[in-house]
């Protein structure tokens, strides 16, 4: 399970549920992935990050929702179908630049705050994805 997985706790009596439960599940995940992807592509503001990805969104929108999935601590089919892999590599090849980093970070977090993530989780999300950015970025740097 990621960081964002194993620390956050809900307050109901101190039951411990997943970031995916407090997230609403696979609908919720879902929610969030198109979320981003829809502002990624209707907002101009994203336009260099937009024209890293192939025309038709689809297929990124499921495997973002998946990958969420997973790392939320949700249902792990999406890792079964595709087995594991870095994803540094995975993205390497598609020269990240400070840029479209920056825009990736301010598309998931409108995406976060559209949905209405409850801010514990929000903010996990944040402080996890936002090095994971920076790291891309200095990778298509060499």
């Amino acid at each position: 399970m990621s960081d964002v997985a194993d620390n956050v706790v809900a307050d109901a009596g101190a039951v411990r549920r997943s970031p995916y439960e407090l997230i609403g599940g696979a609908e919720g995940v879902r929610r969030l992935a198109d979320k981003f992807y829809d502002l990624m592509d209707q907002d101009p503001r994203y336009q260099e990050l937009r024209d890293m990805h192939e025309p038709d969104l689809a297929p990124m929108r499921d495997s973002l929702a998946g990958f969420f999935s997973v790392w939320l601590g949700g249902p792990r089919h999406w890792i079964e179908k595709r087995g594991g892999f870095c994803i540094m590599s995975r993205h390497a090849k598609m020269n990240v630049t400070q840029k479209t980093a920056d825009q990736w970070m301010d598309a998931i977090r409108r995406a976060i705050a559209e949905i209405g993530m409850p801010p514990e989780l929000a903010e996990k999300m944040d402080k996890a994805l936002a090095p994971l950015a920076e790291a891309m970025a200095r990778l298509a740097k060499g």
